[in-house]
């Protein structure tokens, strides 16, 4: 059993990391391979820029080669169900709607966020990592129950409005 840690994701998750190792592997690769053969038809290597540069974005793109094998290696799929109801309570691969309480009452701006694995965390598009604090806050919790959460701006009380 290996003892590399696990990479929770969805379906859609996975298959955006593998779109991106194809790309890496079929079309960045082989043009950082071009601009490195050119550099070093410069001549010497020794204070060749070009040479430099095309070597570093080598290294940054063979790195990330091996960081989305090692992660589609040890993907754990999350179900990506869209059921819903009071009975659900908040876990990977879910959906929660929460409201932000102001002296108890909501203040009527529902926030929305799936949680996902760290892999495909994109909280500008409302998918936050399971180890995010605000996702472990929420987790385990079901609709209607109030949550402390604790964020960059300071602690505020939600009440879970919806979980798909």
């Amino acid at each position: 059993m290996s003892n590399e840690k696990q990479y929770p994701m969805t379906l859609d998750g996975k298959a955006a990391l593998e779109e991106e190792l194809h790309q890496l592997k079929t079309v960045k690769r082989p043009e950082v391979v071009e601009r490195i053969k050119v550099a070093r038809s410069f001549g010497d290597l020794s204070e060749n820029s070009e040479y430099d540069s095309a070597k570093e974005e080598q290294g940054f793109v063979e790195g990330r080669i091996s960081t989305i094998e090692m992660m589609l290696r040890n993907a754990l799929i999350i179900s990506d169900e869209q059921e819903s109801g009071a009975e659900l309570v908040v876990s990977l691969g879910r959906t929660v709607t929460f409201d932000v309480l102001d002296n108890g009452e909501p203040e009527g701006e529902p926030e929305t966020y799936k949680i996902v694995g760290s892999a495909e965390a994109d909280p500008a598009n409302e998918r936050i990592s399971n180890d995010s604090p605000m996702a472990r806050a929420l987790m385990a919790h079901r609709v209607g129950d109030k949550v402390k959460l604790t964020t960059p701006g300071g602690d505020m009380e939600v009440v879970i409005l919806e979980i798909k």
